[in-house]
């Protein structure tokens, strides 16, 4: 569908890429990583078209359409969200304005007149046109999407400048998705979705028909929709044929590899290096020292990339507190008409680890500013406990630095102790690295300003952490530095944030924010989802029994009893048949690659196989290959299964009673 061939590019002299070469086919879920600077959004760029690189092409199909979601700098205004996502259906629109302008002029002529009988050849040809392109769906798909990304039926006539810059972003997603371009390319996509859009984004992704790009830190999401991974690293690109947890472990055998195969050339090097050194001006090796500078000029150096070390960083020692850390009683909140709690009880404990979740709007930010003492209350009390000292943060604490000071200033300002000779390795982890340590405050990017405000409340001493959305803005790495802190912290915390992989070893509570109401789940954040998956599949199971027992209780015959169990069995095919295709389809392609595998083992294991070395490499070099391919796709199959699975208990056909 799309391939990249050698291609090439430089930024201020440094490479981005060298040769990178790869290929996306029609329905790949690709996960493009590498660290921080790497050129993950650039390559994005480059295959939306947006960017060119200095050598090297991209070959695409003729009806290859790419679609681009960028991390940031997304605004659209002047028309309704309804109709800016609409617009994503330009061709049919364009039909429908032909077809109200046809009518027009129908209207205004005679039916005598030839040009009426033009007009209605043409009427009925733009309304065929109009019925194949299946424009009476448009609405319902306009509204599915726009639901499902966390909008609501209200929000539909709104102008779209009245939407702040996360919802602006999935006004973008929303129209990204409704255009079905045969490339999605997705650069963090999650950062402004709350769980329940990111569920529904992860269901529509699994079923798009197009292929999709994403790039990404949350790695739980990586997992969940991505089976192949291609990593940047020192201009190079290298693929693994599984998710993200499968990189990582592929990777790490690699580098193995690599390293012992550097330490042989090494090895091999200062040998080399040696005899020349030691016959250099011997007459009688003259040939056999020149021979041996030429095989050193040609080498084809092994590079080893650069390991980032283990890092780890605490919090100061948490003060001690009482018991009870927070308590609000009858707490009242609204903003002018909008009411957002009344009568909200909430109570944290000493070592409490709880998670606020729930829609965008629903109220978690506002809940975890109430906590902080920063949001005033409009009715109820806030008690902090005994010897609670609060550390907060939000992306607009990042607003609150002294722009005057210096990245290194800020936090030297508050930190203390040994810590101080480690401000600069504390930086790293939050992506400020070199001479970005000297630069000030205000030239700092939002993203910047955000991480060097989490790294400031880092050497901060406090019992009680409230975090909103902490992760934004952070790496792999930025995170798992935080998590770690965060773990061995021994005081309270509440953490607003979508992403599972960070939560989940950390959070022992889930607090749900929902219609101005809390309900808490214990456990993390997947026993959270776990449940709720359940209580759907519960509420939808009685639904449908419910329609069964109105079967039998209006007296009805086996005929209709044996129709309303038809209708069950229905739905659950519609629902679980495109996902059986799909198991039965990879099958064949697992049962083939395993025919294959079985071909070149028996090869193998021929007792002529080395003779030919040429022919012996190139049999283990795709024996190597078909390994890691196979996994990948038995990886697929069992996501697939699991799927099946879910569908078939969800839609399960009830027994209706005679």
């Amino acid at each position: 569908m799309i391939a990249a061939v050698n291609i090439a590019l430089q930024y201020g002299g440094r490479p981005l890429f060298k040769s990178a070469s790869f290929h996306v086919g029609p329905r790949d879920r690709i996960g493009l990583v590498g660290s921080n600077g790497a050129g993950k959004t650039t390559l994005l760029k480059i295959l939306a078209g947006q960017v060119g690189p200095d050598s090297g092409e991209i070959t695409r199909a003729r009806y290859v359409t790419v679609g681009y979601l960028p991390q940031e700098g997304m605004t659209v205004s002047g028309r309704t969200l309804y109709r800016e996502v609409e617009s994503a259906f330009g061709s049919v629109l364009e039909l429908q304005h032909r077809l109200e302008e046809v009518h027009r002029r129908m209207a205004e002529t005679g039916h005598d007149q030839a040009e009426f009988r033009e007009l209605l050849d043409v009427y009925g040809e733009l309304q065929h046109k109009l019925e194949a392109s299946d424009a009476f769906r448009m609405k319902a798909a306009i509204e599915k999407v726009l639901m499902g990304l966390g909008f609501r039926t209200g929000d539909f006539d709104r102008p779209t400048e009245q939407f702040s810059g996360g919802w602006q972003m999935r006004i973008h997603l929303a129209r990204l998705l409704l255009m079905e371009p045969s490339l999605l390319l997705l650069d963090e996509p999650t950062n402004h979705l709350d769980l329940d859009s990111l569920e529904w984004l992860e269901e529509y992704i699994r079923t798009y028909e197009g292929a999709v790009i994403i790039v990404s830190h949350d790695r739980r999401f990586l997992d969940n929709m991505t089976a192949k991974t291609y990593e940047l690293s020192l201009g190079e690109l290298t693929e693994y044929a599984g998710n993200f947890s499968f990189y990582v472990q592929a990777k790490a055998e690699r580098m193995e590899l690599q390293r012992a195969a550097f330490r042989n050339q090494q090895q091999q090097i200062r040998q080399t290096e040696r005899f020349i050194e030691r016959f250099r001006y011997k007459a009688t090796k003259a040939r056999q020292v020149q021979s041996r500078i030429k095989a050193l000029e040609k080498l084809e150096r092994i590079e080893l990339e650069e390991q980032e070390g283990e890092i780890t960083f605490g919090f100061p020692p948490a003060p001690p507190s009482g018991r009870t850390t927070m308590e609000l009683r009858g707490v009242e909140k609204h903003y002018g008409s909008l009411i957002v709690f009344r009568g909200l009880d909430f109570d944290v404990e000493r070592g409490d680890r709880i998670a606020l979740v729930g829609v965008n709007g629903a109220g978690k930010s506002t809940l975890a500013r109430i906590v902080a003492g920063i949001e005033p209350l409009d009715g109820g009390t806030r008690k902090p406990g005994h010897g609670v000292v609060i550390s907060y943060f939000a992306q607009h604490q990042a607003e609150e630095l002294d722009p005057a000071l210096d990245v290194l200033g800020t936090v030297d300002a508050v930190a203390s102790g040994e810590i101080r000779t480690r401000l600069r390795t504390l930086l790293g982890c939050f992506l400020f690295s070199g001479d970005d340590v000297f630069k000030r405050v205000g030239v700092l990017s939002g993203g910047e300003k955000s991480r060097l405000a989490l790294a400031k409340m880092l050497l901060q001493p406090a019992n009680l952490i409230v975090l909103d959305e902490p992760t934004n803005h952070l790496d792999m790495r930025s995170k798992a530095v935080l998590q770690d802190a965060l773990r061995d912290f021994g005081g309270s915390c509440i953490i607003v944030s979508h992403d599972r992989d960070f939560l989940d070893p950390l959070v022992t509570k889930v607090v749900e924010v929902r219609d101005g109401r809390i309900r808490t789940f214990l456990g993390n954040v997947s026993a959270y989802i776990e449940k709720k998956h359940r209580e759907g599949e519960e509420t939808s199971r009685r639904a449908v029994e419910g329609e069964g027992e109105g079967v039998h209780s209006a007296s009805l015959g086996e005929r209709e009893r044996k129709r309303a169990e038809a209708e069950a069995r229905q739905r659950r095919y519609e629902k679980t048949k495109p996902v059986q295709d799909k198991i039965a389809a990879l099958e064949q392609v697992i049962s083939a690659m395993e025919a294959e595998k079985k071909a070149l083992e028996e090869a193998m294991g021929a007792a002529d196989f080395y003779r030919d070395g040429e022919r012996a490499k190139a049999t283990a070099a795709r024996y190597k290959v078909l390994q890691e391919e196979l996994l990948g796709e038995y990886y697929r199959w069992d996501t697939l299964q699991r799927d099946l699975e879910r569908l078939q208990g969800l839609y399960a056909v009830p027994e209706i009673r005679k």
